[in-house]
């Protein structure tokens, strides 16, 4: 564990627990989130899918 993530959790350890929970609940969530993007963003469909929309996007100027 790196030193930032470590002060950070030394931190979150002084919260009362209702907060340190809702810390752990939030941080969880995010993990499993970032988990369940890169999964999607590692099917080889996703090029397929997110190509178009991304020239789509860049070809379109009020963007």
């Amino acid at each position: 564990m790196n030193q930032l993530l470590q002060d950070a959790f030394n931190r979150a350890a002084d919260l009362p627990p209702e907060e340190q929970d809702r810390f752990a609940k939030f941080l969880l969530a995010e993990l499993e989130a970032d988990q369940q993007w890169n999964q999607l963003f590692d099917r080889p469909e996703s090029d397929e899918l997110l190509s178009p929309l991304a020239n789509e996007t860049l070809a379109d100027p009020a963007a």
